[in-house]
C-alpha cells in the first residue's frame, strides 16, 4: 500500500518511503514538512526510517501502488523534480550540489534497503 504526503501530495510506495521524503525534504529546507514533522512527531530527527514510517503512516490518505513489471516511481526522482521547479530558490540555484545530495541519498538508501546497520 502506499501513501500520499500529507504536506504536498507527492505519493509514495510505501511507509518508510513517505517518512525518507518528509525527513529529506524537510532537511533541505522545505519549512513546511518540517513544520508538520515537528508537530506531529516532534522527535523525528532521531527517528530511524521504519520507526518514523510508523509515526508518520497514520496521518497520510492510503493509496494502491502500480501493479505488474512497472518500476515504482522514485523518491529521489520526486525531490529531484520538484527541486528544480520555479520559485524553489536556493534548491535550485546550484544543480551540482543538489547532483550530489541526491547521490548520497540513493546511495544511503540502497544501502539501507540492503540491511546495512551503520546507515
Amino acid at each position: 500500500m502506499g501513501y500520499v504526503c500529507p504536506v504536498c501530495g507527492v505519493g509514495t510506495i510505501d511507509g518508510v518511503q513517505l517518512a525518507n521524503h518528509l525527513a529529506v525534504t524537510a532537511s533541505l529546507g522545505r519549512e513546511d514538512h518540517r513544520e508538520w514533522l515537528e508537530r506531529h512527531v516532534p522527535d523525528w530527527r532521531a527517528c530511524r526510517p521504519p520507526e518514523l514510517a510508523e509515526r508518520v503512516r497514520e496521518h497520510a490518505e492510503e493509496v494502491e501502488t502500480p501493479a505488474g513489471g512497472e518500476d515504482p516511481p522514485r523518491f529521489e526522482d520526486a525531490l529531484a523534480e520538484r527541486s528544480r521547479g520555479v520559485g524553489r530558490g536556493s534548491l535550485a540555484a546550484d544543480e551540482d550540489e543538489l547532483d550530489a545530495v541526491l547521490a548520497e541519498a540513493r546511495e544511503l538508501t540502497r544501502r539501507m534497503c540492503d540491511g546495512d546497520e551503520t546507515v
